[in-house]
């Protein structure tokens, strides 16, 4: 039987793997609403939550910063965060360069010390790395923000108008951020992680957020540069990025994105075969919003869907299930349990 790192490897390089990667995810709320009974349900699905031990969750008595209901929080970019739902991420409402004239004189975050959120290690990064590497586990990198970095500097409606009137000043807004996300990239790949994560919120339900040209003009020309730096290192590129996306999957495959979490619900699972069967690995993003309100049958329904139209010997198949809300009934958190464990595994 394969590890689980060279049955990832294979499903991403469409080099036949024995299961579809897969996962299910909890947000905070869930961890903290649900407790042991959630627990039970993970202890029943042990290929799905490997290694998993009895009483080892956080159930966030106390939450993350910015999962806390009513907190300001200020992040090493400078930008504030707002939580108005417990055990949700907040969002950001206060932004540094919303105010152009700041940018003369705005630093990004020293990458050898902070994260976007606190302190960053290197010497216990590379110390994990190595432990992993040794176990033989698959090691990732932190590629942190794109485009939602963007918006979070200057607020939405500003960076919108940016891209519409072709503002002079973006594009020095985008080098400052490729700038930092290029050293941040080659710390990582000098310890040889098998791939790079990146999140780059950049779709809506409907559309991107702006037009396939716009994106090319701006947004590729970086995305290429950085993809590919991982890719000649030997580095896959995991892109995360919410919305409707399928008007530039053609642009994302050319940059060098090996793996995207396309959502069933914003681009159709017949839209997803189109764009990415055979040519580019997809992570289906099940339909999280639909999740309260499915039947467990729907479930377990919509799970065989997207095995049987997506799925191919070669590979190129992930599946993703996250469960973010503190309204999806414990019944159907088991079933969508079931279901990916009963469809990805042999």
């Amino acid at each position: 039987m394969l590890s689980n790192r060279e049955n990832y490897l294979r499903a991403i390089e469409f080099r036949y793997p024995e299961w579809i990667p897969c996962s299910v995810g909890f947000a905070p709320i869930v961890w903290k609403m649900q407790g042991r009974e959630l627990e039970k349900v993970i202890l029943d699905h042990p290929r799905l939550f490997p290694g998993y031990q009895e009483g080892s969750a956080n159930f966030y008595e106390e939450m993350p910063v910015v999962y806390r209901e009513g907190q300001f929080f200020t992040d090493n970019w400078g930008c504030l965060w707002h939580n108005i739902q417990e055990g949700l991420e907040g969002q950001v409402v206060g932004h540094p360069l919303a105010n152009w004239e700041a940018l003369k004189d705005y630093k990004a975050p020293d990458y050898r010390f902070k994260t976007e959120r606190g302190e960053r290690n290197w010497e216990a990064i590379e110390k994990y790395i190595r432990e992993q590497k040794q176990q033989g586990g698959l090691v990732g990198g932190d590629g942190e923000r794109l485009f939602d970095r963007l918006y979070f500097l200057r607020g939405f409606e500003n960076l919108m108008m940016d891209f519409a009137i072709d503002d002079p000043r973006l594009p020095e807004l985008i080098a400052l951020l490729e700038g930092h996300e290029m050293k941040l990239i080659e710390k990582y790949l000098s310890f040889g992680v098998d791939v790079m994560y990146f999140h780059t919120d950049i779709g809506t339900q409907a559309a991107l957020m702006i037009s396939p040209a716009k994106f090319r003009q701006y947004l590729k020309p970086m995305f290429m540069r950085l993809f590919q730096t991982c890719r000649k290192a030997g580095t896959h590129v995991y892109l995360s990025s919410d919305g409707h996306l399928l008007e530039i999957v053609d642009d994302l495959i050319e940059c060098g994105v090996s793996v995207h979490d396309p959502q069933i619900r914003a681009n159709t699972l017949d839209g997803i075969v189109k764009a990415y069967k055979g040519r580019m690995c997809a992570n289906v993003d099940l339909d999280r919003q639909g999740f309260p309100f499915m039947t467990p049958a729907r479930i377990r329904e919509q799970v065989r869907e997207v095995v049987d139209k997506m799925a191919a010997p070669e590979g190129g198949l992930m599946l993703s299930g996250s469960v973010w809300g503190n309204d999806v009934p414990l019944e159907n958190i088991e079933a969508l349990c079931s279901a990916v464990e009963d469809y990805c595994f042999p």
